[in-house]
């Protein structure tokens, strides 16, 4: 049995139809917040409009080609100099223009105004991580990724959220207008939660604004979204939305653990102690550039394995850490880590990969260097 050609083009089409229905993923999502629902609304409305002028514009043209074809025995109509087409085809485009721009200019206006907000957050951009800063709480800390570099490098499988999981999210209250305050200490970021619909750039000495009032509890991802360098790919960002007593009992332990860190400085540590806490810190915030072996990437990233500065005196090690190195990669860590997480690290690098200097930076000698440093 044979089928018309018209049959197998009618299933070929209706194949292709119903296989892009189920995985229809290129229309923007509705978000989690009034803002990103008024913009996807905007977006719709917009995108109708420009499907009605789609089919007006083709279907006359189409028409016209079929019902004034030549071979009809038609002669074209002359339309050059007419005025009143002329006044048409300039007033219809600028009314459509007008259509778009009265709702599109009221979204704007909302989502620039951060005025009167219940809670204000610092965001600072780094290579490549995110410090957030709760403003008049004492409380702030680093956002690092969380994917096991087993998943990066291919020696396992990849999770449900590969490379878009960290150590520490931005926690949030439900129901709360947040203002954000973006910034960078290195070079051009961007943050972008696309469920908020913010994306703002995070720019070297400069402050930009943004907010957002989420509307239920959950967990929203976003990535940094302005090329940064080597590991671009490796800041995502999450955000957790609790409800406002489980904010509040995690603000208030995060407040405990920043008072318990300022105790810690004047502990008394044993430089086993430093180590294993060098060790967790050098794999969170040194190993993307320096390698989990010390080995480095050359030349960009030296060696910290016998390398000169690991086995030199403590003092030059610490002062290369702390103030970075001018001219290459090596970042300023005295801003970005806490006086026992400095001590610690330095105390590792000395003492890991056959390094075995023996000997230990305490937090109070980094102390000390921050009270010079401020003087």
């Amino acid at each position: 049995m044979t089928r018309h050609p018209h049959v197998w083009m009618g299933l070929l089409l209706w194949s292709i139809f119903s296989q892009a229905q189920a995985a229809w993923t290129v229309n923007m999502a509705p978000g989690a917040t009034q803002i990103s629902n008024a913009v996807f609304d905007l977006h719709m409305t917009i995108f109708w409009i420009c499907v009605v002028i789609g089919i007006i514009v083709f279907g006359a043209m189409f028409w016209s080609m079929m019902m004034h074809r030549r071979s009809t025995g038609q002669n074209a109509a002359h339309f050059h100099e007419n005025t009143r087409v002329e006044i048409l085809w300039t007033i219809v485009p600028f009314l459509i223009l007008v259509l778009m721009a009265i709702p599109a200019t009221a979204t704007l206006i909302k989502m620039y105004d951060s005025s009167e907000s219940d809670i204000d957050i610092q965001i600072t951009g780094y290579q490549w991580k995110w410090h957030y800063k709760y403003l008049g709480q004492d409380v702030e800390f680093f956002s690092n990724l969380a994917t096991p570099a087993e998943q990066i490098h291919n020696q396992s499988a990849k999770g449900e959220h590969y490379l878009l999981e960290v150590d520490k999210p931005l926690v949030l209250p439900v129901d709360a207008k947040v203002r954000f305050l973006v910034t960078s200490a290195d070079v051009i970021h961007s943050w972008w939660v696309p469920a908020f619909a913010v994306k703002r750039d995070a720019i070297p000495g400069f402050v930009n604004e943004a907010w957002t009032r989420v509307d239920k509890p959950g967990l929203y991802r976003g990535q940094c979204a302005e090329l940064c360098g080597k590991d671009h790919g490796f800041m995502p960002i999450v955000v957790e939305v609790k409800s406002k007593p489980d904010y509040e009992k995690w603000l208030g332990e995060r407040k405990a653990e920043a008072a318990q860190l300022k105790e810690l400085t004047s502990k008394e540590w044993t430089r086993e102690e430093l180590v294993e806490r060098g060790d967790k810190v050098y794999h969170t915030t040194c190993v993307a550039c320096h390698q989990a072996e010390g080995q480095g990437l050359p030349p960009m990233f030296p060696a910290l394995k016998g390398s000169k500065i690991a086995t030199g005196p403590k003092a030059d090690h610490l002062s290369i850490v702390f103030h970075g190195k001018p001219g290459t990669a090596m970042a300023a860590f005295g801003k970005q880590l806490s006086e026992v997480d400095i001590a610690a690290v330095v105390t590792y690098e000395r003492n890991a990969w056959g390094n075995n200097k023996g000997d230990m930076v305490t937090p109070k000698e980094v102390l000390e260097l921050k009270q010079a440093e401020s003087k």
